[in-house]
């Protein structure tokens, strides 16, 4: 079964002609354009930010932000509503990963950039529907990234990295930072910081391969303008086409991205646009196990569709911009905007309950279409201010922020008696659909506002620094049926409370904790228990953290511990009375080192340690068992290497390993654990005077086959992957 990531709104369109698509959305986002230029991107040119401490407005990446793993991460980063530090004053575990590791590792999707580390994992497989994450043991689905430190502006299917010049990870509960998340992710936040122009002109044409035979090409363009540059532009266009590693798999990608700015000694503004399409025949399916499976069958084939002849067509358009002012000395006003349409139509294959897979691989098929849309409406406005009080240095922040969300779906399924037998080592045709295909409908809409108030006290010479801060939000949502009236609705309000610690015993060492809370969105009581439709206010996950962090020389070292509770819905198996009364625990050891530990070799290694918990389940059944989908152990370990003998050539390899995974509540079925094994090369050269980047490498080197799980559903990791690129500077 192929998982709907997010629920959509009332527009429709056809999965071909990939260029008219692309057209159709530019003239979109260009229309909106005058109503988003109320404000501009999330990050301007570093070169003009304010001075005020910990605020960071960056764009082009510098050698002095970005020390560890040879320009890879950056030491400084963005932390919402709080601005940006340097990592060694956050009071977080955080990642700052820039363009030039997303570059060197040949990352195409986000998917792509975030798995270096092991409290982080991609729990869904390319060429699929979409793409979602787990941080700390917790689901976040691509619906909750945010772009330049806005939610509802990502795709909910996957971003392409080529429009990013950053992408930040923020581990564990982040609503008083980032606000609550359209889908109520709790194990961390993910943002994306969109391309700048830099100071120096760029013009940089890169011609890819991907196995089995995509080829493609990208366009970067930056340049600024003016008597002191104080006008940028930056284009990137790529197009992508051809047979991907699965059996009978094609598919064709565009992406057009332009990024204009304006910078002056008080004044920074910006807009951000983007479309991507993309038509993929045969794409990665998921299906659930049969209720009496007690034992997996083996993981297929990473070259097995599943489902032959699933389409799937992907659509997104955005807008955004952000405006800056410094009122004063140490004072600084913004306000930000922005729109996003993301819409998509694809077969939606099914195999439930008995006919699911079974031990034996056996399944029973049928087919739907399942077409829907969304579109959010986002922005924010707030201060922060630097000031020095009684010896003691304050940065002040307060903000208010909204998100509305429509969404809306068209399903339609195959006839009855259509269902065909089929096996994931020997996947059939898809049953043939007929119907009229309809255009999407209302089916529900979202407010999310909130305000929030910060303030970070640096003592000592920021030798000591405390952080606090309170958000409220509120959440009004209602569901509407196909008459277009709301058939349920609720409207309910919670406050998450931020508190963070710094120390630095020594000038290299950081020892830091926080207590921060998470807030979801209500669940909604089903039809099956005695009080079905109540719809239950927003509830929070508290987390609990600890940790340091010690930097010496090009190396940063980081331990530390955590503790994430998160209420879970159970129905009382007596009064089936539908209550949120249970509980997931969370604990787990982050272990962590990064940076250049010999000249010329560059490491990467983390490993989680989890043990999570369920509490207080349904008539006590549950009690004390693992947390299904959340893995004992993961280790993400890498190196990169410089050869002297031969400069401008380096070697790199990476090896993913993730321990079995409970399946179930019971924990009577478990995902196999598995390891992943990558290499790669670059040379660095020139050509006429030019710089020519040749990189090539391989991903799932063993061709190992296993299996992923995003909630229920498990899908398969893609098999051995082949990736070439050429990248030439003009």
């Amino acid at each position: 079964m192929n998982q709907p990531h997010q629920s959509p709104c009332a527009h429709t369109f056809r999965r071909k002609a990939l260029t008219l698509m692309i057209g159709s959305a530019w003239g979109t986002a260009c229309a909106v354009a005058p109503l988003a230029m109320l404000a501009g991107t999330a990050h301007a040119q570093e070169a003009a930010a304010p001075q005020i401490e910990q605020v960071l407005i960056t764009g082009a990446r510098t050698s002095d932000d970005a020390p560890y793993m040879g320009g890879g991460v950056a030491r400084r980063g963005s932390i919402g509503v709080l601005g940006a530090a340097d990592i060694m004053d956050t009071p977080f575990s955080t990642m700052n990963y820039t363009s030039q590791l997303l570059e060197d590792q040949q990352a195409r999707t986000l998917a792509d950039a975030i798995v270096n580390e092991a409290s982080v994992r991609v729990t869904t497989s390319t060429s699929g529907f979409g793409e979602d994450f787990q941080i700390r043991g917790f689901g976040v689905s691509s619906g909750d990234v945010g772009v330049n430190g806005l939610y509802g502006l990502a795709s909910g299917n996957r971003m392409p990295t080529a429009l990013m010049e950053r992408v930040e990870v923020l581990k564990g509960p982040g609503t008083l930072m980032y606000g609550i998340s359209p889908n109520g992710s709790v194990g961390g936040s993910i943002n994306i910081v969109t391309k700048r122009a830099g100071d120096k002109p760029l013009t940089r044409i890169t011609g890819t391969f991907e196995s089995r035979s995509i080829f493609g090409a990208h366009l970067d363009v930056g340049r600024r303008f003016g008597e002191a540059g104080e006008w940028g532009v930056r284009f990137n266009g790529v197009y992508r086409k051809g047979d991907n590693t699965l059996d009978d798999s094609k598919v064709e990608f565009g992406l057009l991205a332009l990024a204009l700015d304006y910078r002056a000694a008080n004044l920074r503004w910006s807009v951000d646009t983007y479309a991507q399409r993309e038509d993929t025949e045969g794409f990665r399916g998921q299906a659930g196990f049969r209720p009496n499976v007690t034992r997996l069958p083996e993981a297929p084939s990473g070259h097995r569709p599943w489902y032959r002849g699933a389409e799937l067509a992907l659509r997104d358009s955005s807008i955004s911009s952000r405006l800056e002012y410094d009122v004063a000395p140490g004072v600084m006003l913004y306000a930000t905007g922005g729109y996003h349409y993301n819409a998509y139509e694809q077969d939606f294959p099914s195999a439930r309950g008995q006919d699911a897979i079974d031990m034996a691989g056996n399944m029973r098929i049928s087919n739907a279409w399942y077409d829907a849309a969304t579109r959010n409406k986002t922005g924010e406005v707030g201060a922060r201010a630097a000031f020095d009080g009684m010896g003691v240095r304050h940065l002040v922040t307060v903000s208010a922020s909204r998100l509305e969300q429509e969404s809306g779906s068209f399903y339609l399924t195959a006839p009855a008696g259509t269902a065909v037998n089929s096996n994931i080592y020997h996947p059939v045709a898809l049953p043939p659909m007929s119907g009229v295909r309809q255009s999407p409908t209302t089916t529900s809409g979202t407010e999310l506002s909130s305000v929030a108030l910060s303030d970070t006290l640096a003592f000592f010479d920021n030798r000591l620094l405390l952080t606090g801060g309170v958000r409220k939000q509120k959440v009004v949502s209602k569901n509407i049926n196909p008459a277009g009236i709301a058939s349920t609705s609720y409207d309910a309000s919670a406050t998450s409370p931020l508190a963070g610690i710094v120390f630095k015993p020594w000038s290299n060492v950081s020892v830091y904790g926080n207590f921060t809370s998470g807030l979801t969105r209500g669940n909604r009581a089903p039809d099956t228990a005695a009080n079905a439709g109540e719809v239950f206010p927003p509830y929070k996950s508290k987390q609990y953290e600890a940790g340091v962090k010690v930097e010496q020389g090009k190396l940063l070292a980081g331990a530390s511990v955590f503790q994430i509770d998160r209420p879970n819905a159970i129905t009382d198996p007596v009064t089936t009375i539908y209550s949120m009364d249970g509980n997931q625990r969370n604990r787990g050891l982050e272990l962590s080192l990064m940076g250049e530990a010999v000249r010329n070799l560059r490491v990467m290694a983390s490993a989680t340690f989890y043990d999570a918990e369920l509490q207080r389940t349904q008539g006590g059944l549950n009690d004390g068992k693992d947390a299904n989908g959340v893995p004992k152990r993961a280790v993400s370990a890498g190196l990169d290497w410089d050869w002297a003998a031969v400069p401008g050539l380096s070697f790199n390899a990476r090896a993913i390993h993730t321990s079995d995974i409970p399946l179930n509540p019971t924990n009577t079925l478990y995902l196999p654990s598995w390891t992943r094994l990558d290499i790669g090369a670059r040379y660095r050269t020139s050509l006429m005077g030019k710089p020519v980047v040749v990189r090539a490498s391989v991903e799932n080197l063993a061709n190992k086959a296993y299996w992923l799980a995003s909630g229920t559903f498990a899908t398969t990791g893609a098999a051995r992957t082949a990736l070439v690129s050429a990248q030439f500077d003009f």
